[in-house]
């Protein structure tokens, strides 16, 4: 479920849809976090399907680390890619903002941790990286975990309207590793080994 404070809005015509914040989201609140809605297919019943809907598959979705694909059933598939996302995924299913995100600045991803099939040339934002590949989470993982360290800790200072999603037994595994008590598994686990 993708946070509330957000809408689908068009962003351009090349791009298409993506999500906006509707109110300030400050760095550490859960942007989105899978819930019991969200589908799962395996690879073997994706295998089965007519290419129309593998292809709508593997637009809208990621893939977790079992190789399944995800598909959100609210506008979180609308989450764009970006080199310089505001939104970055945990090995916990759900992802924080990794910076404060204005009111009317699309939430994105970088799709490297979404274990994309194929590679893809993303928008050109100045960055070194230009080309998103399916091995991005072996590349990156160390870069992306500072990045989730560093915020890790604002998770339990700021409010979290998607807390209630959230079993209590790891909320309480995720306010020992915002203290400092407990060791984050690495975003790393996420990747799905071809």
């Amino acid at each position: 479920m993708i946070h509330p404070k957000t809408e689908l809005k068009l962003i351009s015509e090349k791009i298409g849809y993506g999500v906006v914040a509707k109110e300030f989201i400050p760095a550490g609140t859960i942007t989105w976090i899978l819930d019991e809605l969200d589908r799962e297919f395996t690879p073997t019943q994706f295998n089965k399907m007519k290419p129309l809907y593998k292809d709508i598959l593997e637009t809208y979705c990621y893939r977790n680390n079992k190789g399944n694909f995800v598909l959100c059933w609210d506008y979180g598939r609308f989450v764009n890619h970006s080199f310089k996302s505001n939104c970055l995924s945990t090995a916990y299913d759900f992802e924080i903002a990794i910076r404060d995100i204005q009111p009317g600045e699309e939430l994105t991803d970088d799709y490297g941790y979404l274990n994309v099939s194929e590679p893809f040339k993303g928008v050109d934002e100045g960055t070194r990286r230009k080309t998103v590949y399916p091995d991005d989470l072996l590349k990156h993982y160390k870069g992306w975990d500072k990045k989730l360290l560093q915020n890790f800790p604002k998770i339990i200072q700021v409010e979290q309207p998607l807390k209630p999603l959230i079993k209590e037994k790891l909320w309480k595994e995720i306010e020992e590793i915002a203290k400092g008590k407990k060791e984050m598994e690495s975003i790393k686990s996420n990747y799905f080994p071809r």
